[in-house]
């Protein structure tokens, strides 16, 4: 029975283990390379823009900035006002999660689709304990869920049912690229992203998007990958299948092995590129890796 469990967690998002995360997260500061300046979240943060919320309008006074008249108030009253904003509490976190096929695959550990919702689940507990809103995104291969940035720890026990059972609005297109488009709508400005995926379907669009994104907010890159995408070992014959395909492998064929690992030697050159282009933080992340070690 007990073997029986955690076979079941190794392939498919339990509950139980991402609320056991709460303790480990709580030593877990979310510190990257990219640290510039401080804000009253408890951690050191580039804050873009302004970092300020909306308050309210008063009458305009001698001296006020003129970008900050509210000139829609101005109109309706036809006094001008100016508009007053109040420093920002907490820092909006926003998890991307890719549940996509090719995430439902591993030799050795969890299935890249369980890594990542660990990933997500302990970097929304370490983001409540800093005081941070936690809003995320959901994608799969059927659709999409996305979750606006709350406080509190039941924003946190949301994305957490969420990652187990998703509740995916059915989409056309689900492509890689589409996905980031839709992030570049609902990430507020000021907000730490976090895109956790194998990153299949890396093309031009998509750093263009990211591109897009990254002057607004900063990007933390999570590649989840299993040791067997990087390296196939040196003898034997090897079948894959998704259910629809099988493809056969054999290690003789020497060419067809530097062919697979140059594929996936260029998806990570492209990663640690575009994000030192980008200045994003690029973390990969084995299926046998410890979600803690890695994000310390």
């Amino acid at each position: 029975m007990k073997d029986q469990l955690q076979t079941q967690q190794r392939v498919s998002v339990q509950l139980k283990p991402l609320l056991d995360l709460n303790k480990q997260a709580a030593t877990l500061k979310l510190q990257h390379r990219r640290i510039k300046a401080g804000q009253s979240g408890g951690y050191l943060s580039p804050f873009k823009g302004r970092g300020m919320e909306f308050d309210e309008a008063r009458l305009y006074q001698a001296g006020d900035d003129v970008r900050s008249i509210d000139w829609r108030v101005t109109a309706r009253t036809g006094k001008p006002h100016t508009k007053l904003f109040r420093e920002e509490r907490e820092r909006p976190i926003f998890i991307s999660v890719d549940f996509r096929q090719t995430m439902h695959f591993a030799t050795r550990g969890r299935f890249k689709s369980v890594q990542a919702a660990h990933l997500a689940a302990i970097l929304a507990w370490a983001g409540h304990h800093q005081g941070d809103r936690i809003g995320g995104q959901i994608f799969s291969d059927q659709g999409c869920q996305e979750l606006k940035p709350q406080n509190g720890k039941h924003a946190v026990l949301r994305l957490c049912n969420a990652l187990v059972k998703p509740q995916l609005n059915a989409r056309q297109d689900m492509s890689l690229d589409a996905v980031i488009l839709r992030l570049l709508q609902h990430a507020k400005p000021g907000s730490r992203v976090y895109l956790i995926s194998d990153f299949r379907g890396l093309n031009h669009t998509v750093e263009n998007h990211l591109a897009k994104l990254a002057r607004h907010c900063e990007i933390v890159l999570i590649q989840v990958y299993d040791a067997l995408e990087s390296r196939l070992p040196g003898k034997g014959r090897y079948r894959f299948t998704n259910g629809d395909r099988d493809i056969t492998i054999d290690a003789r064929d020497r060419q067809r092995i530097r062919n697979y690992q140059q594929r996936f030697q260029h998806l990570q050159q492209q990663l640690q590129q575009l994000s030192q282009k980008l200045h994003l933080v690029y973390l990969p992340c084995l299926t046998t890796a410890s979600v803690v070690e890695v994000l310390r």
